[in-house]
């Protein structure tokens, strides 16, 4: 069976290159400026997951709408937010009202 988590660190800096169309330099930038953070081996050797992989075609796509690396992080903070109110408000939804 094939392992499909999308957490799972288990891609070499040069194969997140190749699959993103990101240069590895590219890549260590956006690692930099805290946009990915790719998992670190014992020997310190980054591997990245799918997740983060989806992240980096993400950030090369608002950089290619003409985002600077800051605006990038803005919007990736604002979606990271959106998405945790929308949870919490779903959450809020399906709670049973309290008795008064």
């Amino acid at each position: 069976m094939v392992d499909l988590n999308t957490d799972r660190a288990l891609y070499s800096i040069s194969v997140a290159a190749e699959v993103t169309g990101v240069n590895p330099q590219m890549l260590r930038i956006y690692e930099q400026k805290g946009l990915i953070e790719p998992h670190r081996t014992e020997g310190g050797t980054r591997r990245y997951s799918t997740r983060e992989l989806e992240r980096i075609g993400e950030i090369a796509s608002l950089l290619a709408a003409g985002l600077n690396l800051a605006g990038v992080g803005q919007v990736l903070l604002l979606r990271a937010e959106n998405l945790e109110l929308r949870r919490e408000i779903e959450h809020l939804r399906r709670k049973p009202p309290s008795p008064t």
